[in-house]
């Protein structure tokens, strides 16, 4: 990181400056006559080649850098940010490689994580805030960030194998390319509220398991399966061939959610924050409910949307 802002001899940025380049050497050359020193005997020019000193001094390491090369982490890792996130890992069993923790943060949860860390044997540092505030991708870290084993997705087999090992009819969400990681972690974290069996995202076009998705799903990433799929349509196809039904969510939708059978199993689509579900996935749909709308506002958000008709899904199962 450090390296590639190192001011070394040889940098076109700094050279174009310096006595050595043509525009350099006209403009010293100049001053030299009206000085009254000979251009041979110039360092530089011939003879001895001018020290650059004020170029080639190179720029020091950061703080940040300095504990990233002291602490080195395998490069198959994730990032987990925030005490929630952070918490349920290590509850789940998730393999941490290394946990860090801003000096004086001892009170609350963050003195849980301590302890369970050290229980586990994972290696924990304290650095300043400051240091944490430069490693943070979602600026929200809580005093404490893990760089853990990368979060495996699954197939679409083992989620209809989870549900029948409970021996529980499928309940699965599917989203249709929903991007926003807030959205997604809200929606995982409902997901494991109603004891949903699995999610299944695209490959394309679709927030991943990220960090930011980690911390707003408060958790709850570690114990949802996540299936990512190239193709959403064949996949609903797949399902219906497992006799899974499956039911989208649309403002044109025939009937109301609450006016429609979602017993058994189920499989609930979710379309994008703008674009609700594409065309192809709607007609993929055994049948497509809505959402009434009394107020002036005519939609709402993906992940408010998804919890109604999970929670309805819930409710008709008899839980």
């Amino acid at each position: 990181m450090a390296e590639s802002r190192n001011r070394r001899p040889g940098n076109a940025r700094y050279d174009k400056k310096g006595p050595t380049s043509d525009f350099g050497r006209k403009n010293f050359q100049g001053d030299s006559k009206k000085r009254g020193v000979k251009p041979e005997e110039r360092k530089g020019v011939k003879g001895e080649p001018a020290k650059r000193a004020t170029y080639a001094a190179p720029v020091k390491d950061t703080e940040f850098e300095n504990v990233e090369k002291e602490n080195v982490v395998p490069e198959e890792t994730d990032k987990l940010e925030g005490r929630n996130s952070v918490m349920e890992a290590l509850k789940a069993n998730r393999t941490i490689n290394k946990l860090f923790i801003s000096k004086g943060e001892k009170e609350g949860s963050i003195r849980q994580i301590i302890a369970m860390a050290r229980q586990k044997g994972i290696i924990t540092t304290e650095v300043d805030k400051s240091i944490l505030d430069g490693m943070s991708t979602s600026r929200s870290h809580q005093g404490v960030i893990a760089y853990v084993a990368v979060k495996d997705y699954v197939e679409v087999d083992d989620i209809l194998a989870a549900a029948q090992e409970k021996g529980q009819p499928p309940f699965i969400i599917i989203l249709d390319e929903i991007s926003d990681p807030h959205n997604f972690g809200a929606i995982l974290r409902t997901a494991n509220a109603v004891g949903a069996h699995g999610v299944i995202i695209p490959k394309r076009r679709a927030i991943g398991l990220t960090s930011a998705v980690s911390k707003a799903s408060a958790g709850a990433v570690e114990y949802v399966p996540v299936s990512r799929v190239t193709n959403i349509s064949q996949t609903i196809e797949y399902l219906k061939k497992n006799n899974v039904w499956v039911v989208g969510t649309d403002s044109t939708g025939e009937k109301a959610f609450y006016e429609s059978d979602l017993k058994g199993p189920m499989a609930l689509v979710v379309g994008s924050e703008g674009e609700g579900m594409g065309k192809l996935v709607r007609e993929k749909c055994d049948f497509v409910v809505n959402i009434p709308m009394q107020g002036e506002i005519s939609s709402l958000n993906a992940s408010v949307a998804a919890a109604i008709v999970m929670y309805e899904i819930l409710k008709q199962r008899g839980k």
